[in-house]
């Protein structure tokens, strides 16, 4: 069976190790920890392949920027030929404390401009997300330059462990489906 991981965040240096760029961070992971072929660059997105447990995953970092990663989402999922419904989009949010994971399969964007995208470009709110926390610790009207900027230091000591446990939830939704994997993510 086929998956397609969209593992957000904004390409060039600048944003590397920013917290809009998890998603590019579990992509990155799950690439290094599968031994996979370097990233290529293709068509909106730099893409790779994984194999587990019988299942391939293609993860794709779109160069799209975040906020037109609707493009990369739409153009794999066309050409890879795998159902909105085996895609599951990785990305920062918000609304969670630093390094909580949630996988949901519907749902509104929550005011996140990448997933805003997807859902426009695709005509559906219907596709697996797995939110990894942030928290929103910056003063109002500072969003922005705080989802830009780099993890603190003591959120850097977790990081691994956290980008980890993502890793972990992404291969759960190809291995046991979705209801199942938000069984065991959404209770951590």
């Amino acid at each position: 069976m086929k998956f397609l991981v969209l593992c957000l965040g904004n390409i060039g240096p600048e944003y590397a190790d920013t917290r809009h760029n998890i998603g590019f961070m579990v992509g990155d992971y799950l690439a290094a920890k599968f031994d996979a072929p370097r990233f290529e660059i293709g068509r909106h997105a730099f893409t790779t392949e994984i194999k587990h447990k019988g299942h391939s995953y293609t993860l794709v970092k779109p160069t799209t920027y975040m906020n037109l990663s609707g493009k990369a989402a739409a153009h794999w999922l066309a050409t890879l030929k795998v159902p909105v419904e085996n895609m599951v989009v990785v990305t920062d949010d918000l609304a969670l404390p630093f390094g909580k994971l949630r996988l949901k399969g519907k749902g509104s964007a929550g005011g996140h401009n990448g997933l805003k995208d997807i859902q426009a470009t695709l005509g559906t709110d219907v596709y697996a997300r797995l939110r990894f926390g942030v928290d929103a610790n910056f003063p109002k009207g500072r969003q922005v330059d705080y989802v830009l900027n780099p993890f603190s230091a003591d959120e850097l000591i977790e990081l691994p462990t956290r980008i980890e446990k993502a890793a972990d939830a992404v291969l759960a939704f190809g291995a046991l489906g979705l209801a199942r994997a938000m069984n065991i993510v959404n209770v951590r």
